[in-house]
């Protein structure tokens, strides 16, 4: 734990998890210094549209799946109701954490403005020309927004969180989707790098997803443990895995296969485990935090802000 609280960026991928590969140097190197690990998703509901997907895997990630559920429920209602559901903030969640969103996904901004978020788009984060976008500008006016300027620490900041949402099929500055955030990832780390100050505040985490599943990927991108299957003898004693569980009690709903990966790092807090790239492979064999539940993410990340009383609470 480190002894100020820490300022958090969340690069997610939504959907870019299957486009990963070996050209994609910045986000290994990244893995490579980081923790990584699983999180673990509900099943995607029968004919759920993209759009859909896209908000309530992101509802998952920042533990606000009641709250998508209920807006959902609202709109649906044919006769709608004169109250309405009351949605707590990010803030009120968070013990006053101060949050951005960056995405140009309409049906996003509407969610997390609905949150609390304050909610933003790349033109807003950057005057573009042409809209062209360098990495290395992009980089510095997100860290402005966490109160880091010209490689120092400012005593405050507008947020204590900012994530950027980059969906599949997006493009920024002529670099289509995971190209664009290896190259940013890639700017981010240079301009973070031990010994500096934003290094030792600075809590990252990239944040990739799979997207709508497909038929195959339950045998392709599997989590579950089956160890214990080909041993009887141990199978009655071997411990059910803690993301499979919530307050004691079995989650009726995970979905076994096509996990978010996730890399956390920062400078002297976060431990660094043997994964040498960002892979699902690498993640399996080697990642340090194995599978947690989505939901139980934000709640980590809040921790290391100083938002959050417990880790993992």
């Amino acid at each position: 734990m480190a002894d100020k609280p820490s300022r958090a960026l969340l690069l997610y991928g939504d959907g870019l998890a299957r486009s990963i590969n070996p050209s994609h140097t910045h986000l290994h190197s990244f893995a490579s210094r980081a923790c990584c690990c699983f999180l673990s998703l509900p099943h995607s509901p029968p004919s759920e549209t993209e759009d859909a997907r896209i908000v309530r895997e992101f509802a998952e990630l920042v533990d606000a799946n009641e709250a998508y559920l209920a807006l959902n429920e609202e709109e649906s209602s044919e006769t709608q109701s004169t109250e309405k559901h009351v949605v707590p903030t990010i803030s009120e969640r968070f013990m006053g954490m101060k949050a951005a969103v960056i995405t140009e996904n309409l049906r996003l901004k509407s969610f997390c403005d609905k949150l609390g978020f304050i909610v933003l788009e790349l033109n807003e984060v950057i005057s573009s020309i042409n809209n062209q976008v360098d990495s290395s500008t992009l980089a510095c006016e997100v860290f402005k927004l966490l109160g880091f300027q010209e490689g120092k620490t400012l005593e405050s900041s507008q947020f204590d969180l900012v994530i950027l949402h980059v969906g599949a099929g997006q493009t920024t500055n002529c670099l289509k989707d995971l190209d664009h955030v290896n190259r940013l990832v890639g700017t981010l780390v240079q301009m973070a790098h031990p010994g500096t100050e934003v290094g030792s505040r600075l809590h990252m985490s990239v944040i990739l997803s799979y997207g709508a599943v497909r038929e195959a990927d339950d045998s392709t991108f599997p989590i579950v443990d089956t160890r214990h299957e080909n041993n009887s003898k141990l199978s009655f004693i071997f411990p059910r895995q803690s993301y499979t569980i919530k307050e004691g009690i079995p989650r009726l709903n995970v979905r076994q296969h096509c996990p978010m990966l996730v890399a956390q790092w920062q400078n002297a807090v976060t431990r660094k485990d043997m994964a040498e790239a960002y892979s699902y492979k690498d993640f399996k064999e080697y990642g340090a935090n194995l599978v947690i539940p989505t939901d139980r993410f934000l709640h980590e990340v809040a921790f290391k802000l100083w938002k959050a009383p417990k880790y993992g609470a």
